[in-house]
């Protein structure tokens, strides 16, 4: 079989989710709606967040960002899957390919970075409330998520060097609808197995260093709830990490399942992937203030001034 390297290859074809007509129409509509609501919650969470002065805490400063990094998740695969349920010939340029891999583990890792940030914040306020401003002070708030950034750019360059080292096949047919990594590895002619390893024990590392955290918080958290005595301060207490916690479930139950599973191009595979890095985004700014008293408040204000 002949082998053909980076230098000869300029795009790959994605199959996409479908290739009948009449359900790509669907689709098309049903990933719109959810792409212009995802723009929509968090950029109103970005506005509201910014314009009151209520909502300027370490809670929804790292908020903030993580509505940021939803927007900039949604934006690398949704219009190209948008694009290409309108198209008949469904294509990807090398490079292309290569930036949304890129962009792909570096807003997921961004993301866990700063879930795993906010379970700490959230153990903070609940198990320290009397020294919560000295622990979360401004500098160490501006730290943590510039560090929260920094290595999930890491992950991400780790990732894409990985991509770069792969030699491929004739066969050019990504069975997926986006540029992922794991679904590269079927067209590769080269020896995949050190890549696999490094792709597997990288998304250990970024995952569990970001999850652990997270559990340790919340066995702390709930710890600390359960010694209170008031069913009140109970409920008012669970109330401030629940939202997080949902966030937390959605995204960290699909990633896992979405980079630790062999992928097979299946519609399980599929449905997973637009679970993490479609429905995920969309979901967040409404899991947080359908159920967060303080930014519905901040909504009614900050939108009876602009109304």
């Amino acid at each position: 079989m002949t082998l053909r390297n980076h230098s000869t290859i300029t795009e790959f074809v994605l199959t996409g989710l479908s290739d009948d007509p009449r359900i790509e129409a669907l689709l098309f509509v049903l990933f719109l709606v959810i792409y212009l609501l995802t723009m929509m919650g968090n950029l109103t969470m970005l506005l509201v967040i910014r314009a009151d002065s209520h909502l300027h805490t370490p809670m929804y400063f790292f908020l903030s960002n993580l509505s940021f990094v939803d927007l900039c998740f949604s934006c690398v695969t949704l219009p190209k899957l948008l694009k290409d349920l309108l198209s008949e010939k469904k294509t990807i340029s090398l490079e292309g390919c290569l930036a949304q891999v890129f962009f792909v583990f570096f807003s997921s890792g961004t993301e866990a970075c700063l879930l795993s940030v906010m379970a700490y914040d959230r153990y903070a306020a609940i198990c320290h409330p009397l020294h919560y401003g000295q622990v979360m002070s401004n500098r160490l708030c501006v730290r943590l998520v510039l560090i929260s950034w920094g290595l999930a750019s890491l992950n991400a360059f780790v990732i894409v060097l990985l991509a770069i080292s792969l030699d491929f096949c004739d066969a050019q047919t990504i069975h997926h609808y986006t540029c992922e990594l794991p679904a590269l590895f079927p067209l590769s002619c080269s020896d995949i197995s050190i890549v696999t390893n490094i792709l597997l024990c990288s998304s250990l590392l970024h995952g569990l260093g970001t999850f652990i955290p997270i559990f340790f918080s919340y066995a702390r958290i709930i710890s600390t709830i359960l010694s209170i005595r008031s069913t009140t301060g109970r409920s008012k207490a669970f109330s401030t990490c629940s939202s997080h916690l949902i966030a937390v479930i959605l995204f960290f139950g699909s990633g896992f399942l979405c980079y630790l599973m062999p992928p097979s191009g299946s519609s399980l595979d599929l449905l997973l992937s637009v679970q993490y890095s479609g429905v995920t985004p969309m979901l967040n700014p409404l899991i947080y203030s359908l159920k967060n008293k303080e930014v519905k408040a901040a909504m009614k204000r900050t939108l009876g001034k602009y109304l």
